[in-house]
C-alpha cells in the first residue's frame, strides 16, 4: 500500500460565529479521511508542561470526507487576455522586451511564449539549458530554434527580440545589452560583450496551439493526464515593457526599441507598459496593455511589482517617485501565494461556539493533519482579548532555515533536529517559502500567504533549528494557562486589528499579545496606540515585537508583504531601489527606521536573541515603589521570577527586548524587572551597532537583557511589557502555578477591574518605596 499523506488549508483564517470558511484538502494513498473539529488547548509536548491537548467539538462536518490529490502550481507567471487569439501569428511577427535573468542555465525557461510543450506547437522566446537566449517555433511535427552566440549574464539588463518572416521563414534573434551605471550587478568597467545578433532560416512556421494554450510571461503551457493544463519552463528574473507586433521589424527599428523607443503604431498587437497603473497606495496584478486591443496580462502567484527596471538611474529609490524607472516585474520559479485548490468541505461556525483557536483534524491510518483557524466572537462579551500574531505566523510560514541556512546553527547554538515530517515536507518543495527564505535565484521572498498548507503552524510542531515550539504552538501555552486560571477571554487576530484598527480592541478592558508579535502594519500600530491613548490596558507578553513594516493589499488579507532592508536582524536584504511595499506604497524595513521604535509604543524594543538557554527575571528598584508594588504581591524581594519554562528553561530568553529612553520609552515608565547572565550566544542586535568591536555578547554588554516595564496612560490605561518570547512558555510549568503566573494573575486582576488602577494615588516622583 502507498504511504498516506494529508495536507490542507482553510480560507479565511479568522471567522466570527455564524460565518463560513472552506477547507481545501489534498490526500495521497487514500480517497477518504476521518474529519473532526477540535479546539486546540495546548500545543507543546515538552515534558515539563501539560503536553498536547485538544478538545473535540460537535459540528456539521461529516465524520468521513471524500478526498483526492490536488496539485499546486508553483512559480510566478502572467497570462495575457487573448480571447480573439490576436497573439497567434498568421504571418510576420516580432516579440520583444527587456529582461533581467537571475538564474540563466540549467533548465529551459520561457520568457514570452504561446507554446504548447506537449504538442510542440506555437512559438516562444526564452533561455536554453546552456544559459543562452533562444527563439523557437513548432508546427506539431518539427521544432526549429535559433540561439544567441553568447550566454546571458545573470542579473544584467538586456533588450531581447525575435522576428519571423512568414514568407522566407527567416528568423532573427537580437540580444542587446542594456547595462548602465546602476541597474545591473556589474558595472560599465567590465568589458563583457553582451550583444548577439543572429539570423537563421527555419524549416517550419509556427502553428497555432490548442485554444487552451495562453500567451504566457515567464512560462510555457504544459499538460498531463493527472493534473491537466499547467505552466512549465518557468523563468526567474525580471521582465520590463514587452510587446508583440504583426511585422518583422528591421534591425534599425529593433535598435530604436532597445533604446526605449516605441514600436510603430500600425504594427502593435500588444505593448505592455509595466510601469502603468502605479499609485502611491500600491500596485495590482494587472499589467496594462497600452496597445489598441487591451490584451492586459494578469499575474499569478503575485509576480513582484515595483522593481527597478532597465532604465533605473539610481537617483529615485521608490516607484512612487518615478514609475517610469520601475517597470521591472520579478518572476520566481518557486513563488507561491495561492495553491488554488478546490474546496473539499465548508463549515458554518456555530453561533454558540466559544471564541478560540480551532482546527479541522484529519486522519487516515497513521497519518494526521490539523488545519488551524481562529474563531472570534460575533459580539464581544469577555473582558479580555488575546491577540494572535497571524502576521508573524505568515512571515515564518514553512521556513526552511534549518535546512538551507548554515548560519542558523551559529545563531541557535545547536545542530538542527529534523523530524520525519520536516524531511518529507522539505523534499516535497511544493508549498512555498517563508519571508526568511530565498528563492532559487537567491532573491529574498517578500510574500507569504495562508492559501497553502503551513506545516509549522500545526500543534506539536517544534522548530528544527531552535528546538522549541515557535509561533502558534508556543502561543497556545498562554491560552492554556488563561483557561487553567479561569479567565474569561476571547481571541482576536492581527488581521482583525489591521482591518478594524482600535475598534477591534475597544470592547475589551485588557488585551494580551502572544509570544512574538514581530510583523505589524501601520494600521495595527495605529490601532494599538489609539487603544492605549483611550484608556486601554495592554500586556505585551512577548519579544521582538512591532519590528517589521508589513502590509496587505486591500481586500486580499491572505497574502502579507515585507521587504527586508539595510537594517535589523534579517535573513535577506532587498536590492537597491526596491524598499517599498507594492501592497501599500509605503517603505518597509524596521518600524524603528520609520520613526516608530517599539519603545515609543510599549516601552521596550528588540535588543538580542539567543537559542541556547533562557534566564529568569530579577526585580529592579522600581518594583518596590507603591505605584507598582501590587504587581509583585506573593513574590519575594530577591526571588528569581521564571527560572523555569518550556522555552529553554527560563522566562527571559529566545528573543528579548529592553527599555531605552533614547529610543522613545515613555519617560514615566517604571523598569520593574530585568534579566541578566545571558550567554555570548545573545549578541546585541545589528541595528544597535554603528561600529563593530568585540564585547557585544550577553556576558559583556549591559544592553543584552530582557526588561519588564510598566507605564500608565490617560483614562486609567496602562501597558505592562515583558520583553521576552519565553515568558508565556513559562506559564504552563509546575501545573500552571508558579511565580510567572503569580505576576500575571496580579496584573490581570488589576487590569480587568474597571476604574483607577492600584497604586494610582502615588506618583514616581514621590519616592515612596514599600
Amino acid at each position: 500500500m502507498s504511504e498516506k499523506k494529508l495536507y490542507g488549508y482553510c480560507d479565511p483564517w479568522t471567522v466570527k460565529q455564524g460565518e463560513t470558511l472552506s477547507f481545501m484538502i489534498s490526500a495521497e494513498g487514500t480517497d477518504t479521511v476521518d474529519a473532526r473539529l477540535v479546539r486546540l488547548v495546548h500545543g507543546d509536548e515538552h515534558p515539563d508542561g501539560p503536553g498536547f491537548l485538544e478538545e473535540e467539538v460537535d459540528c456539521d462536518i461529516p465524520a468521513t470526507l471524500k478526498v483526492q490529490r490536488q496539485f499546486t502550481q508553483v512559480g510566478a507567471y502572467a497570462v495575457a487576455e487573448d480571447r480573439s487569439r490576436r497573439l497567434v501569428p498568421a504571418g510576420d511577427f516580432t516579440v520583444y522586451g527587456f529582461i533581467f535573468p537571475t538564474r540563466p542555465g540549467g533548465s529551459r525557461q520561457a520568457i514570452l511564449s504561446k507554446w504548447d510543450i506537449m504538442s510542440g506547437k506555437g512559438y516562444g522566446i526564452g533561455i536554453n539549458t546552456e544559459g543562452r537566449l533562444e527563439f523557437w517555433v513548432g508546427n506539431g511535427e518539427l521544432i526549429d530554434h535559433v540561439a544567441a552566440e553568447v550566454p546571458l549574464r545573470p542579473r544584467a539588463w538586456y533588450f531581447v527580440a525575435a522576428t519571423f518572416n512568414a514568407a522566407t521563414l527567416e528568423a532573427r534573434l537580437y540580444q542587446i545589452g542594456a547595462v548602465n551605471r546602476y541597474n545591473s550587478l556589474l558595472g560599465l568597467v567590465v568589458p563583457f560583450d553582451y550583444d548577439s545578433r543572429i539570423a537563421e532560416t527555419f524549416r517550419v512556421a509556427p502553428h497555432a496551439p490548442d485554444e487552451a494554450v495562453p500567451f504566457l510571461w515567464a512560462g510555457a503551457s504544459e499538460e498531463n493526464d493527472r493534473r491537466g493544463r499547467f505552466v512549465g519552463m518557468l523563468y526567474s528574473g525580471k521582465i520590463d515593457r514587452p510587446g508583440f507586433l504583426n511585422k518583422a521589424l528591421p534591425p534599425e527599428a529593433i535598435a530604436a526599441l532597445a533604446q526605449g523607443g516605441l514600436p510603430p503604431a500600425d504594427a502593435i498587437i500588444a505593448h505592455w507598459d509595466t510601469s502603468a497603473g502605479y499609485t502611491d497606495r500600491g500596485i495590482g496584478d494587472t499589467i496594462t496593455d497600452v496597445g489598441p486591443h487591451g490584451l492586459h496580462a494578469h499575474g499569478v502567484n503575485r509576480p513582484v511589482r515595483g522593481m527597478t527596471g532597465w532604465n533605473w538611474a539610481g537617483r529615485e529609490d521608490s516607484f512612487r517617485l518615478d514609475p517610469n524607472q520601475y517597470g521591472g516585474i520579478a518572476f520566481r520559479d518557486d513563488a507561491l501565494t495561492d495553491c488554488l485548490w478546490s474546496p473539499t468541505v465548508t463549515l458554518r461556525i456555530p453561533d454558540d461556539l466559544r471564541s478560540g483557536v480551532y482546527a479541522l483534524r484529519l486522519r487516515a491510518g497513521e497519518s494526521e493533519d490539523h488545519i488551524p483557524f481562529f474563531v472570534r466572537a460575533a459580539t464581544p462579551r469577555a473582558p479580555l482579548a488575546v491577540l494572535m500574531s497571524t502576521f508573524t505566523y505568515l512571515a515564518y510560514a514553512n521556513e526552511r532555515l534549518g535546512f538551507d541556512a548554515p548560519i542558523a546553527q551559529a545563531i541557535t547554538a545547536h545542530t538542527p533536529i529534523f523530524s520525519e515530517a520536516d524531511i518529507d515536507f522539505y523534499k516535497l518543495q511544493e508549498f512555498g517559502l517563508s519571508t526568511y527564505d530565498h528563492h532559487s535565484d537567491g532573491s529574498g521572498c517578500c510574500y507569504s500567504s495562508w492559501r497553502r498548507p503551513i506545516i509549522n503552524m500545526r500543534p506539536r510542531h517544534r522548530n528544527a533549528a531552535t528546538g522549541v515550539t515557535w509561533g502558534l504552538p508556543a502561543d497556545l501555552s498562554l491560552l492554556w494557562w488563561l483557561q487553567h486560571a479561569g479567565y474569561d477571554f476571547e481571541i482576536l487576530t492581527d488581521h482583525d486589528l489591521h482591518a478594524e484598527g482600535a475598534a477591534a480592541l475597544h470592547p475589551y478592558r485588557a488585551v494580551i499579545n502572544c509570544t512574538h508579535p514581530e510583523y505589524y502594519s501601520e494600521r495595527m500600530m495605529d490601532g494599538t496606540e489609539d487603544y492605549l491613548r483611550a484608556g486601554g490596558r495592554l500586556i505585551y507578553a512577548g519579544g521582538n515585537g512591532y519590528y517589521w513594516v508589513s502590509g496587505l493589499r486591500e481586500d486580499e488579507p491572505h497574502c502579507m508583504e515585507v521587504r527586508k532592508l539595510d537594517n535589523g536582524s534579517r535573513a535577506w536584504q532587498a536590492d537597491p531601489g526596491e524598499a517599498y511595499l507594492v501592497s501599500t506604497g509605503e517603505r518597509s524595513g524596521l518600524w524603528r527606521s520609520r520613526g516608530r521604535a517599539p519603545q515609543k509604543l510599549v516601552g521596550v524594543g528588540f535588543t538580542s536573541e539567543g537559542m541556547d538557554e533562557s534566564q529568569p527575571f530579577e526585580r529592579m528598584p522600581d518594583s518596590f515603589h507603591r505605584l507598582i508594588a501590587w504587581m509583585f504581591e506573593g513574590i519575594g524581594d530577591r526571588e528569581e521570577i521564571g527560572n523555569f519554562g518550556l522555552g529553554l528553561g527560563g522566562a527571559a530568553g529566545i528573543e528579548i527586548d529592553r527599555y531605552d529612553l533614547a529610543l522613545g520609552t515613555p519617560p514615566h515608565t517604571l523598569l520593574v524587572a530585568s534579566s541578566h547572565g545571558h550567554s555570548d550566544n545573545y549578541p546585541l542586535v545589528s541595528e544597535e551597532i554603528t561600529y563593530a568591536f568585540p564585547g557585544r555578547g550577553g556576558t559583556q554588554d549591559p544592553l543584552v537583557r530582557a526588561d519588564m516595564t510598566y507605564f500608565t496612560t490617560a483614562a486609567h490605561g496602562a501597558c505592562l511589557s515583558i520583553g521576552s518570547i519565553a515568558w508565556s512558555q513559562a506559564l504552563p510549568t509546575r501545573g500552571g502555578d508558579n511565580n510567572v503566573a503569580t505576576v500575571m494573575r496580579n496584573v490581570l486582576t488589576a487590569f480587568l477591574r474597571p476604574g483607577p488602577l492600584p497604586g494610582s494615588e502615588f506618583v514616581g516622583e514621590e519616592k515612596l518605596w514599600r
